[in-house]
């Protein structure tokens, strides 16, 4: 009988947490965040710097014999809650996770040892629409050159070196610089999107894609899932915030009945949310169950976050329908996670197959 997960938060991983929201609340505050969406260059590598170099956060997914901090799944889960927590502007779930993920599949010391410094930024040329498992969009290669294009790719225009499957089957690595870096009008600005072209653009052959991408594709799902509770529990946070010191006919607005229910409900919601979460990254650390602790989380998470974000949109009533305040980030990057990795339903789908409950 496989052990219970534990879902408890260690005090080195409350320590972590600490370390970085301090760290974002001094680069990713809401104004600023907001002024990046509005400028040419929406990424803050300052802030990718603070956290990759800075803290070495970039490589905990990687060993320490590769210059990597050697942690697991749950450490990098208590960092996306953070990190979605201010819907911080940088690569980290595309290149410390995805791509990480799929040249660990690999070994590929050298690459493995330039992503975790964090000096390297690794994107995974796979669209961020794609769940574990499907079919993937692949270029031509022929004499180790690529040809083609590809759409939909996350943080693309801040990687330094691109992990792209090839219709031989392969996985490449391939120099951005070789590649014409397209951008896409995308609906979270703070995950923008591109499309890749290439043009007999010289790449080295990793491998075998397929288990390759499924893993990066998998941790991304997984983890993706504490970005959305991180999300998710900002707009409920500060929602009650906000409702205790909003008041109307001298009473705060939290004290009416009708929204007490709306805020329990949503409380439940979380806390739900919270629990598929760290079983997600449990299952990913421990590599027992994984596939179907995943599809679990990414079935809920979804739903969750997009509600935390809507409720904070209407309950925050005129001042949340402005462009000043931060909850349209939250809503848009909600609304594009919900598809990211997988849609909902397809990870329910893919419950049903692991578990042998599909429909006649």
């Amino acid at each position: 009988m496989s052990a219970q997960p534990d879902l408890l938060y260690s005090e080195e991983e409350e320590a972590l947490r600490a370390a970085v929201r301090d760290l974002l609340a001094d680069h990713c505050d809401a104004p600023g965040v907001i002024a990046r969406t509005e400028s040419d260059a929406p990424h803050d590598l300052a802030a990718w710097k603070a956290l990759s170099d800075g803290m070495g956060l970039a490589g905990l997914l990687v060993p320490e014999s590769l210059g990597g901090q050697g942690a697991t799944h749950r450490e990098v889960a208590v960092v996306l809650e953070e990190l979605g927590r201010a819907v911080a502007p940088v690569p980290y779930l595309t290149s410390a996770v995805v791509a990480t993920e799929a040249l660990l599949a690999l070994e590929d010391e050298e690459l493995l040892g330039r992503l975790a410094s964090g000096r390297t930024i690794g994107a995974l040329a796979v669209g961020l629409h794609t769940a574990p498992g499907a079919a993937v969009q692949a270029v031509h290669v022929e004499g180790g050159l690529l040809q083609g294009e590809l759409s939909g790719i996350a943080d693309a225009a801040v990687a330094d070196v691109l992990l792209v499957p090839a219709d031989d089957g392969g996985l490449y690595a391939v120099d951005a610089a070789a590649v014409t870096v397209t951008p896409q009008v995308s609906l979270d600005l703070t995950r923008p999107l591109a499309t890749l072209t290439f043009a007999d653009a010289p790449g080295r052959r990793l491998g075998d894609a397929e288990p390759a991408v499924r893993r990066g594709l998998r941790a991304g799902a997984g983890l993706l899932a504490s970005e959305q509770l991180g999300l998710a529990e900002w707009a409920l946070t500060e929602t009650v915030r906000y409702l205790k010191e909003r008041k109307q006919f001298n009473r705060p607005v939290g004290g009416f009945q009708a929204i007490k229910h709306r805020l329990a409900q949503l409380w439940l919601e979380v806390v739900n949310l919270r629990a598929v979460a760290r079983g997600a990254a449990d299952a990913l650390a421990s590599g027992e169950d994984a596939d179907l602790a995943v599809a679990v989380a990414q079935a809920y998470a979804a739903g969750v976050a997009v509600h935390a974000a809507e409720e904070a949109l209407q309950l925050h009533a005129g001042i949340g329908m402005t462009w000043e305040h931060p909850i349209h980030l939250y809503l848009k990057r909600a609304k594009a996670d919900s598809i990211a990795y997988g849609s909902a339903g397809a990870h329910r789908a893919a419950v049903a197959e692991l578990v042998d409950l599909r429909a006649p």
